[in-house]
């Protein structure tokens, strides 16, 4: 049987194993009982993206949580760092959160959040794999009302707002909002809205089978002519369960996660609100952000990618702020996990607060190229093992010097290696990105 957990909780096609409906019934079972060994009383809060199957799934971990004597509540269409807030919030012991994020509508997942609204660690991961294992049974379908209790996701509506509450918003900005037609699309407008400023949003009409399709934070480029289009001053665009934000600049330039790090670091040194000189991101930063933050006296340090390892690594720093290229920004103060609102508030006050636009906001920050290259792999075997594979890293990295960077990893949930490259030179970083590819697949590519 194959494992349940990747690299962000439990991904796959949704009514296919790890997410048919015995394996998710199962699971629910087990959690309440790995609860009960922790010392903890069984009460569960669980949130879903807008997908078709989040309904299905929902009831079948309520019917094993319920069928062992814990008690589930639902918080319905939430974006995952609301789940995270409210878990700590309302004293939760655990958290579900139903969403496969920027995938597409047939895939699903399934994210575990502790009592302090943290994704738990790797392994708790492995236990609760290990049981749901040993309990797995067949059960049949059932169909049961799962309600959803309002009042959670207005305490968390209320909890973004409140937290901007100190700031004055002079100039009342104009924000295009993709919502992806996820998590996010039954709430940013009207957070936005209720804010004061002129908000414009696109793609919040889901309609289970609509979500991350050609928008959100994967497509940013018809946001992007959207913000041209209307003078909008900044676009902001979430993924399926709202945890990321893609940024178009008022030009309508896209901008990533390594920008809003650049620009929200700066911000908060100047407000002294940083608690240590270390901004934490992932092996996938870019080198730009690196050379741009020790201007700022601030040092990169880098963890692996997925932003429960990014938090992790912030807690051991006592860091505050940290995320990923990809668009997750922590703020530790705020909340523990990625939330793609709280993110976009934080840079307009910081627009605000320097009354400059986006554009301005990002210039010191220099991007040098990258290249991401996908191959095809038969087996996950370790790098190691091929001494031409190693030999070819080591060349590259001491052509590239200190003006370039090189990193290879396994992707955490297809059969892939994942070739990243940065230097100075285009074409440069392309001729070594086919070196290395050609390398790889040379042992390790399908026969």
């Amino acid at each position: 049987m194959d494992s349940l957990f990747g690299t962000d909780g439990i991904r796959a096609v949704a009514g296919q194993y790890p997410l048919d409906y015995s394996t998710v019934y199962t699971l629910g079972k087990v959690i309440v009982s790995f609860l009960r060994e922790e010392g903890l009383e069984p009460r569960v809060i669980i949130g879903r993206d807008t997908r078709e199957s989040g309904e299905w799934l929902e009831e079948a971990l309520f019917l094993g949580i319920q069928t062992n004597q814990g008690e589930a509540v639902s918080a319905g269409i939430i974006p995952t760092s609301g789940v995270s807030f409210l878990t700590q919030k309302h004293s939760f012991s655990a958290g579900i959160v139903i969403s496969a994020s920027h995938n597409p509508y047939q895939d699903n997942g399934i994210k575990i959040f502790s009592s302090q609204g943290i994704k738990i660690p790797d392994s708790w991961e492995r236990k609760i794999e290990e049981a749901t294992k040993e309990a797995m049974e067949d059960v049949k379908r059932e169909t049961i009302k799962v309600t959803p209790q309002s009042s959670y996701g207005q305490a968390y509506t209320e909890f973004l707002k409140s937290s901007f509450s100190h700031v004055n918003f002079e100039k009342k900005f104009k924000v295009v909002l993709d919502c992806s037609n996820g998590a996010s699309s039954f709430i940013a407008h009207q957070i936005f809205t209720d804010l004061g400023f002129n908000a414009i949003a696109l793609n919040n009409s889901p309609d289970g089978k609509n979500i991350n399709t050609g928008c959100g934070s994967l497509y940013p480029q018809n946001l992007a002519r959207k913000v041209v289009e209307t003078k909008a001053d900044i676009g902001v665009a979430y993924d399926g369960d709202a945890d990321r934000v893609i940024w178009a600049d008022e030009n309508g330039i896209i901008l990533n996660g390594d920008h809003t790090l650049f620009v929200l670091s700066r911000f908060m040194k100047e407000k002294g609100l940083l608690t240590s000189d270390n901004v934490v991101a992932t092996t996938m930063s870019n080198i730009g952000l690196e050379k741009a933050l020790k201007k700022l006296n601030l040092t990169l340090i880098r963890a692996p990618v997925g932003d429960k390892y990014v938090l992790k690594q912030m807690i051991k720093l006592k860091a505050n702020l940290g995320g990923e290229q990809s668009g997750h920004t922590i703020f530790l103060d705020d909340c523990q996990t990625g939330d793609g609102i709280l993110t976009s508030l934080k840079m307009l006050e910081a627009m605000a607060t320097h009354n400059i636009p986006l554009s301005r906001l990002v210039e010191d920050f220099e991007q040098f190229p990258q290249l991401l290259v996908n191959v095809q792999v038969a087996e996950k075997k370790n790098f190691n093992q091929f001494p031409e594979i190693m030999n070819t890293m080591e060349e590259i990295k001491n052509r590239l010097g200190d003006t370039g960077r090189l990193n290879v990893r396994y992707s955490g949930t297809e059969p892939l290696a994942r070739i990243m490259i940065e230097g100075q030179d285009n074409n440069e970083i392309e001729g070594h990105t086919q070196k290395m590819a050609n390398v790889i697949k040379k042992y390790l590519g399908p026969k």
